[in-house]
């Protein structure tokens, strides 16, 4: 049987995952930085952004699933390592090449040691307390999130945008540290299977797991419809009678920190078999959001208030999706967590595109009409998947 993990290991984990998933979004706000050091055309900026998430795709598709087969120990002590020298070789960056090439592996680095950690954590939890403890580091994972954007626009202006990634450089040193001497070592499968047959194995994982089949597709859902209000809300933000600066709307997203803070709790409600009330509020809550959202540009009470409920429903929705699809064999959770998280990109990213060109085509009044339409179909397909049930 497991052993009780002490609270000052769930903090150390969770402030690790924070941590290392900031990495992977300290570049949006420093684009014009970016550009005017490197003599990047405004229209390749972007490419910078694009170079971190296919990082983050690789790891998801060829890293982490190896947390199946080897160490997770070993394997998140080397990741953490291998981070800690991109951080220092990206703000080292001379060329427009280096510079992608290390957007690439801090995207692939952070990415794997987020997920990995997580995995890890299940991995490490007694049966009765796996979801709190999910929970809890994916509290983490959501505040690293939202003071990403931030930290790093704050240090860029004080000392420019190589003082972030090397800040980030040292603080990931010392967690590489402190995880070195403190995380306990996990059974290792006695026979791993081979790397192509782990992967192979994935598409058999997303025909036979039913959890993964229903919670994939509403994890597409929700991050589709938080990425159409995140993506679209900058431009009526920015735009008059506002004119908000980009520290101001960056510092919008520390509205939904309540979500983050309630993280934990939605993990123990998960523990306790409360998994269809957990998500039917959590799902309502984000259909809901979009009524006080469109308060915008005339009520600010109204904005934050929607933006705490839609973060508050995608947080609580996020962890219930996670606390029940690892309740699979341990040796499952990093090929599950891999394919959770693709279905997480393809919202986000389909949901991004969606928000700004509804937001310059047809205005706010549409984009809140758009994430309210993606939430009801959320609501519909996890009513659809419990009546098959």
């Amino acid at each position: 049987m497991t052993s009780p993990v002490s609270f000052r290991l769930q903090g150390l984990l969770s402030i690790a995952a924070g941590a290392s998933v900031a990495n992977v979004y300290y570049a949006q706000p420093l684009l014009a930085d970016l550009a005017q050091s490197f003599a990047l055309a405004p229209a390749l900026a972007g490419w910078v952004l694009a170079a971190t998430q296919a990082g983050s795709v690789v790891a998801l598709l060829l890293l982490l699933p190896l947390a199946d087969r080897l160490d997770r120990r070993r394997m998140l002590r080397l990741q953490i390592g291998a981070l800690v020298l991109a951080l220092f070789g990206l703000s080292a960056a001379q060329t427009a090449t280096g510079l992608l090439l290390g957007m690439v592996l801090v995207g692939l680095l952070g990415t794997a040691l987020t997920q990995g950690l997580i995995a890890y954590t299940a991995h490490l939890a007694p049966e009765g307390e796996r979801g709190r403890m999910v929970g809890t580091v994916q509290g983490g994972v959501f505040i690293g999130l939202l003071s990403a954007r931030v930290l790093s626009g704050s240090v860029a202006a004080v000392a420019g945008w190589r003082a972030v990634y090397l800040l980030s450089a040292v603080l990931m040193a010392v967690l590489s540290l402190l995880l070195w001497r403190r995380l306990p070592a996990l059974l290792v499968p006695v026979v791993p299977p081979s790397w192509r047959v782990l992967l192979a194995s994935m598409a058999t994982l997303l025909r036979d797991d039913r959890t993964l089949r229903e919670r994939g597709p509403l994890a597409l859902l929700l991050f589709a419809g938080l990425n159409v209000f995140w993506a679209a809300v900058p431009l009526p933000l920015s735009a008059p009678p506002l004119h908000w600066s980009t520290a101001g709307i960056g510092a919008l997203g520390l509205a939904g920190i309540t979500g983050a803070l309630l993280a934990a709790r939605v993990g123990h409600w998960m523990d306790r078999g409360f998994a269809a009330r957990v998500s039917l509020a959590a799902l309502l809550l984000m259909l809901a959001a979009w009524w006080p959202l469109l308060g915008l540009p005339h009520s600010l009470c109204l904005l934050l208030l929607g933006v705490v409920l839609l973060d508050l429903g995608g947080q609580a929705l996020h962890v219930s999706n996670q606390a029940l699809l690892l309740r699979a064999p341990v040796q499952q959770h990093g090929r599950l967590v891999a394919l959770y998280m693709l279905f997480y990109a393809v919202g986000s990213g389909a949901g991004a595109a969606a928000g700004t060109w509804m937001q310059a085509r047809h205005g706010w009044s549409a984009v809140c009409l758009l994430g309210a339409g993606i939430a009801a179909l959320a609501l519909l397909w996890w009513a659809r998947c419990r009546l098959r049930r």
